[in-house]
């Protein structure tokens, strides 16, 4: 008992994740009642002090616990699994009007993209808390070029922000058609360059499809060799 409590200690909301009621759970009563009357008054504190609020994606994911598959539900209580801040990224060419940022056939790629075939690794759920989309121009189309390409807000790129883009997984809406303005954030002091808060997170399964499609009205202005970076910011569970 004391391991398992030790190992959920990072999770501020111990009850949902533990799926317990501390006060009719029957093995956690079994447990104290063999334990020394001070370790067993210590579990009892620890159990029952007030949690300390989490924050940020964090917290949100919390909210989602009941609704990640039991195997990541039994990672996080045995300890084998935990919570980590995380960004799925992308870099695609913006060379047609439509651009699928993860598709089936991609490898993951340090500099292009950090997950392969579109979907996160077993044992990975991810709550989508917000999203990053930037643009640059690389010299050329080789990779070393492409990811040496200062990526910055779409301010400059009017066609790329004049545009929309969806995200789906597993055939349902995360952010049905949104305009790509809304990544013009430059003149925001309180928020990170190209960055979109969701105002309702969404969680992405482990080992199902990522579909975010980027749709452009005009290539007009577009310059040779331009790249799109996208990255869906959140928590991840993570061994």
């Amino acid at each position: 008992m004391l391991g398992l409590i030790e190992a959920t200690e990072e999770y501020n909301n111990q009850g949902a994740l533990l799926g317990i009621d501390v006060a009719e759970d029957p093995e956690l009563l079994a447990a104290l009642r063999k334990m020394n009357p001070v370790q067993r008054q210590w579990v009892i504190n620890k159990l029952t002090r007030p949690p300390i609020a989490s924050r940020g994606s964090r917290a949100e994911m919390e909210k989602f616990f009941n609704e990640l598959p039991q195997s990541i539900k039994d990672g996080l209580k045995k300890g084998e699994l935990r919570l980590a801040d995380a960004t799925i990224y992308s870099i695609k060419p913006a060379n047609s009007k439509t651009i699928k940022m993860f598709e089936p056939q991609d490898d993951k790629d340090v500099g292009l993209r950090n997950i392969s075939n579109a979907k996160l690794p077993k044992n990975q759920a991810m709550l989508v808390s917000g999203i990053y989309m930037l643009a640059g121009v690389s010299a050329d189309a080789t990779k070393d070029k492409v990811t040496a390409t200062e990526y910055k807000g779409l301010e400059n790129f009017h066609a790329i922000a004049n545009g929309e883009f969806t995200l789906t997984s597993n055939r349902k809406q995360i952010v049905p058609a949104t305009g790509n303005a809304v990544f013009k954030t430059a003149s925001y002091h309180t928020v990170p360059l190209g960055y979109y808060k969701l105002a309702n997170p969404r969680l992405i399964q482990d080992d199902i499809q990522i579909e975010f499609t980027i749709e452009l009205g005009s290539l007009d202005g577009i310059a040779a060799f331009s790249h799109i970076y996208v990255g869906l910011h959140g928590t991840i569970t993570t061994p």
